[in-house]
């Protein structure tokens, strides 16, 4: 497994996190593959077969009529995979026994993203001549594993993280009828612009600069770009009351800086982590959001630099949701920058509104 932006998220934003109580034993997982037979992306481009890995808790249900009626389909971040989740702060705080998503009632589907965790991506051969996915490739495969490979045909709830947020969005558009309720942790609906854009832009720029990247035919990961890009993401993802918390002095924070560098840029794959970067570049949900009928709840925390508060832009596009409501959590002991998304205790209260407002 290559842990990319959202392990180094978590390492950022979890440097002095609140101890949280032993949760209750996490069901264990159940894993597998699904193959898209000449999946076309958005490019133009084919892919003979596409494999999909996920990840699910629990069993479906069906009602009378065979409609699923607890599936619960949850998407990781930029860099991540479904597996990212299963942690003590996100599957540890909502999966087990009489937790809100208690895998002995729902039906927990975590997929693996195109070019992430295992399922298909550039680094399993074809490198730069990979097809060049974007969040709409990614959002079809996602709904394809459900509906052709799980032959789940409703979901309890979609939820998602950074990446995964802005995909919610993008479910709630396209099959406004499929689910009970959205909740987007981590994100906004507008096109990725601003400085949103540019980290983005730099790390792409760090990559194919780089003479060691050979177009993407390199024999060894081009390295000074992959620290480079590494070096933005530690930034992007940090929470600066944490990090001043637990990197109180210049030798902390200086050992701190070598210790993650060390233990990630050996997992980091050069195309990999270019494709997963590029692929936000057609995002852009605002023009559909009155389309959304689920119930929505959208959290973001006041400390995301990547989606920094003072912007409101979700305070006024929530007013286009008919069911839509935006909660923005202020700094405090539970939050850690961007990645609060996978800190299900700073939300989780949240979540349990969404879910009793939304039953039917």
């Amino acid at each position: 497994m290559r842990i990319r932006v959202l392990a180094v998220v978590a390492a950022c934003a979890g440097l002095a996190s609140t101890a949280l109580a032993d949760p209750p034993p996490t069901p264990q997982p159940t894993t597998g593959d699904f193959e898209i037979h000449d999946f076309r992306f958005q490019s133009g481009e084919t892919l003979p077969e596409l494999r999909i890995h996920y990840t699910t808790f629990g069993a479906p249900r069906r009602d009378a009529a065979g409609h699923v009626t607890n599936a619960v389909l949850i998407m990781h971040g930029t860099g991540g995979e479904g597996r990212s989740l299963i942690r003590p702060e996100f599957s540890g705080q909502l999966f087990g026994p009489g937790q809100l998503l208690d895998a002995t009632k729902y039906y927990l589907i975590l997929p693996d993203d195109i070019g992430h965790g295992h399922s298909s991506k550039p680094s399993d051969g074809l490198r730069a001549h990979f097809p060049h996915y974007d969040y709409a490739d990614m959002v079809e495969a996602e709904h394809r594993l459900l509906t052709d490979g799980l032959h789940v045909d409703h979901l309890r709830l979609v939820m998602g993280t950074s990446m995964g947020c802005m995909h919610t969005f993008m479910w709630g558009e396209a099959w406004p009828d499929m689910m009970d309720a959205l909740m987007p942790l981590a994100c906004n609906a507008v096109q990725i612009a601003g400085r949103n854009r540019l980290w983005r832009d730099m790390e792409i720029d760090a990559i194919e600069s780089d003479p060691d990247w050979k177009g993407g035919d390199y024999a060894a990961e081009p390295m000074r770009a992959l620290r480079t890009a590494m070096d933005i993401t530690i930034i992007a993802g940090s929470a600066p009351h944490q990090m001043q918390k637990a990197l109180p002095t210049r030798d902390a924070a200086d050992a701190f800086l070598q210790r993650v560098l060390a233990a990630r840029l050996p997992e980091l794959d050069a195309n990999d982590e270019l494709y997963a970067i590029a692929s936000s570049r057609d995002y852009d949900p605002s023009a559909g959001l009155g389309r959304i009928k689920a119930y929505l709840m959208w959290v973001n925390s006041a400390d995301d630099f990547i989606n920094p508060p003072e912007l409101g832009l979700a305070e006024q596009q929530v007013k286009e949701i008919r069911h839509g409501r935006f909660v923005l959590l202020p700094i405090g002991p539970n939050t850690h920058g961007h990645g609060t998304h996978t800190y299900a205790v700073a939300w989780k209260d949240h979540l349990a509104e969404l879910l009793a407002e939304s039953a039917r």
